[in-house]
């Protein structure tokens, strides 16, 4: 496809065109970086329910990127042909750090939003040694208020539940006899309540742990649980807030990256031209999408077609008479750059 990019810019002293390109190469790495990381941030934060829409969240101009890049025409409203090239590249330098500065306060505040949520859903899960025990237990399992006893939950292996229950007023002084109920079983673990002097809590604590018996840091108070829920609600309700304006920001900014790196692209297209070819800019470009195999018989083809605009190309080997500002890496007879969106296919699978 032949896509316009004439007129892209004042072009100014070669010395000029000459920095541009170094400052163009870097700019075109930077914002296919930022490109990159708002799409997969995109593909990752994605609910199920909306992920069959990625295709249509990451359009451009209206189009999937392909056709977006087959159409080309340069935006003069974005980037106004009268400018420097220069003055370009600044432009498109500041919409990206802005870009790249905003998406790291959204993902960051995000973020913190789904670790914390994930962190309360851990504790309703897991085993009874980690979990939650506010939703398992009930205010009837426990002495309250009182001065000299206190209540504590014991996890213990099934298998030395009986040991347990044969023994547990004798793991220290001041253990209230058959205070002990188990309360609740899961896998291979049961939990036990307990009755004792709060003076002996700490000679309990350790005696039971030396038989495996663990003693949960837990005291039940009705204020801490409701907060606890409370809390938990509020963060998913803040999480569910935020999703749809952080999707619909992903959606205009990765487009704005994407349409500012086929600019960049562009610009490298005619700087590099113009350095190559010299004055008028008089040159034709083109869009080619060829398979993995096609590649070398295309590339051959181009250059029968074009070897004769520089001779140095003859055989890319030999760099000796290339210009130094040339010489990065293939070359060949025509001025060509890649527009890698394997991101695309990849970005499910990181």
């Amino acid at each position: 496809a032949v896509v316009s990019t004439q007129s892209t810019g004042k072009v100014g002293t070669l010395d000029a065109l000459m920095s541009m390109s170094d400052d163009l190469a870097k700019l075109d790495g930077y914002t296919e970086q930022v490109m990159v990381k708002l799409y997969n941030y995109l593909a990752h934060t994605l609910e199920e329910d909306d992920l069959a829409k990625l295709p249509d969240f990451t359009k451009v101009n209206n189009k999937d990127l392909k056709s977006y890049c087959y159409t080309f025409v340069w935006d003069v409203a974005k980037f106004p042909t009268k400018l420097s090239i220069k003055e370009i590249h600044d432009i498109i330098a500041k919409n990206l750090t802005k870009i790249e500065k905003d998406f790291k306060s959204k993902s960051t505040t995000f973020n913190n939003l789904k670790t914390t949520l994930v962190q309360h859903q851990k504790k309703e899960t897991g085993n009874l040694v980690t979990r939650n025990l506010a939703t398992i237990v009930k205010e009837e399992d426990f002495v309250n208020e009182s001065e000299y006893l206190v209540t504590v939950c014991v996890v213990v292996p099934k298998n030395s539940a009986r040991e347990w229950e044969n023994s547990y007023w004798k793991l220290a002084d001041f253990v209230v006899p058959q205070s002990s109920e188990k309360i609740f079983e899961e896998g291979d673990q049961y939990l036990y309540n307990v009755t004792m002097f709060k003076k002996t809590l700490d000679a309990f604590k350790t005696n039971a742990r030396e038989r495996k018996f663990i003693v949960r840091d837990f005291q039940f108070s009705r204020t801490i649980i409701e907060q606890q829920k409370t809390e938990a609600t509020n963060v998913e309700k803040a999480k569910n807030k935020a999703y749809p304006p952080l999707i619909k920001w992903l959606k205009g900014n990765f487009s704005e990256a994407f349409l500012n790196w086929t600019h960049v692209k562009a610009l490298r297209l005619f700087t590099e031209s113009v350095l190559r070819y010299g004055l008028p800019a008089t040159f034709m470009t083109a869009i080619l999408e060829p398979n993995k195999k096609s590649e070398r018989k295309l590339r051959e083809k181009l250059s029968a077609m074009y070897g004769n605009l520089d001779k140095n190309a003859a055989d890319s080997t030999d760099l000796g008479d290339i210009p130094a500002m040339f010489q990065t890496g293939d070359y060949y007879p025509y001025v060509y750059f890649d527009i890698n969106t394997s991101f695309v296919d990849n970005a499910r699978e990181l």
